[in-house]
């Protein structure tokens, strides 16, 4: 019989950190890294040698790329591991350092996710089997052939796609951590640098660098280290999921429905009951498509609902208020810790002028090159802010 995370031991957020992510630098990665994770240490009031476990995703630094960081921190002889899941490295790495605490291998786990870009790319390149369409299908191509799709199906219009960058530059400009910090109108998104298709450069994620960083513990942990209910966020939800067959249908979209749905059940929670949600957005069409996949809006009808602020703070159910990767930045390593790092923010109700009233209960989700999604659901106790 399979098991959930609800089946084991409660597993909560207790602290997060993030250094700002930003274009690429002369700043080492190892700087970057332990910027998060002293700061998530300290929001959690827990010292270095009470972490059990690490995580680290990463994409793009090489291998053994944990220990030049952790070092800084001192001996604690606790296990350390490299998680690479493409964009979902970091999501991974959260979801491992949860399944650790749940099952009662260690305590209090930490996941970070740090990258800076590199030469490094998909292995599908080193396969010995020729890939027909990689020279000409970029992933941008290959989106902007789904937003075409979309609009052409549900008779959306390219102004609808666009205003997805408008709204997340929004939330953006107040996030202190994004690499994109301006707002921009829905005239300057649609007037940028044409990439492919209806793309503008506006409506394209930016890959720079960056960390974030979250401590997870059990409940029993909680009040043994004497930490701050009130403050902790339960994680009630970790599903993971690879792609399958979906006859016509878009993998991108069905994956992501069918990940979303079990963490749903697992959660024990309806769409509607969420009131933050972080997805991934790396282009526009795919913030509109992951909506409707995991329930949020009808079928094509995700683009009327952000035109009316159903996804704005303040509305329905507050999509993105990072900045989401079009705003944020994207990465790779660091992007869905962030997205926890977000959520938890916004539960805790310390998100400052990017705050979601009565936020309470979160998703995040994360695509990993296509092949893997990544979904977690997490939720404040009654007595949260």
């Amino acid at each position: 019989m399979t098991k959930h995370l609800r089946d084991l031991r409660p597993v909560y957020v207790v602290g997060i950190g993030r250094h700002q992510f930003q274009a690429p630098s002369a700043t080492p990665y190892v700087d970057l890294g332990l910027t998060a994770i002293r700061r998530a240490l300290d929001d959690a009031g827990i010292s270095w040698r009470q972490v059990d476990s690490t995580y680290t995703g990463t994409a793009m630094l090489g291998m053994a790329s944990s220990r030049p960081m952790l070092r800084h921190l001192g001996v604690n002889g606790a296990p350390m591991t490299q998680v690479e899941n493409a964009s979902a490295s970091g999501s991974s790495a959260f979801r491992a350092a949860c399944l650790d605490v749940a099952s009662g291998i260690s305590d209090v786990s930490l996941a970070v996710g740090v990258d800076k870009p590199s030469k490094i790319g998909p292995a599908q390149r080193d396969t010995g089997i020729p890939e027909l369409s990689a020279e000409r299908v970029a992933p941008f191509t290959h989106f902007a052939l789904l937003a075409d799709e979309y609009m052409r199906a549900h008779g959306a219009t390219a102004e609808q796609i666009a205003a997805v960058a408008v709204k997340n530059f929004s939330n953006a400009a107040l996030n202190p951590y994004a690499q994109r910090q301006k707002a921009y109108s829905l005239e300057e998104v649609l007037g940028g640098p044409t990439i492919s298709g209806i793309f503008t450069k506006l409506q394209c994620c930016p890959i720079g660098e960056g960390a974030a960083a979250t401590l997870v513990v059990s409940g029993d942990v909680l009040d043994r280290l004497d930490l701050d209910r009130t403050r902790s966020v339960r994680v009630l939800a970790s599903v993971q999921r690879s792609e399958q067959l979906y006859g016509a249908k878009s993998f991108d979209a069905e994956l992501t429905r069918e990940t979303a749905h079990l963490a749903y059940e697992q959660a024990g929670i309806a769409p509607s009951d969420l009131d933050v949600v972080e997805l991934h957005d790396a282009f526009t069409i795919e913030e509109l498509q992951y909506l409707e996949a995991m329930g949020l809006a009808d079928e094509g009808q995700a683009g009327t609902g952000l035109t009316a602020g159903e996804f704005d703070r303040g509305g329905r159910v507050a999509v993105n208020t990072s900045g989401g990767l079009l705003g944020s930045g994207h990465p790779i390593g660091p992007t869905g810790v962030a997205q926890v790092a977000e959520i938890t923010e916004q539960i805790r109700g310390e998100a400052g002028a990017r705050q979601h009233s009565g936020a309470r209960t979160g998703l995040a989700h994360m695509v990993g090159l296509g092949a893997v999604c990544v979904v977690h659901i997490l939720q404040g106790s009654s007595t949260t802010p």
